[in-house]
């Protein structure tokens, strides 16, 4: 499904300034209609799951209790 600059930069969360800038620099792909530029929304699945699998990472990572302190002494 192909959306617009506008739609795509709701859908990532970012600017359409940014979205535009990426697509220039050719980071995104997208197709010139002669009217306007339209997007793939299909390139950014692997974007979600990679979003998605390091959220629940960060959310283990802060559930993790902090193990105790050893006493380790200096023999300064």
């Amino acid at each position: 499904m192909y959306k617009t600059v506008e739609e795509t930069a709701i859908d990532l969360g970012m600017s359409e300034d940014q979205i535009l800038r990426l697509v220039y620099e050719g980071r995104i792909r997208s197709v010139y209609d002669g009217d306007q530029i339209l997007i793939n929304s299909g390139q950014f699945n692997t974007y979600f799951d990679q979003l998605e699998r390091i959220k629940e990472e960060i959310e283990i990572w802060r559930n993790t209790p902090i193990p105790e302190d050893i006493d380790v002494k200096d023999e300064d």
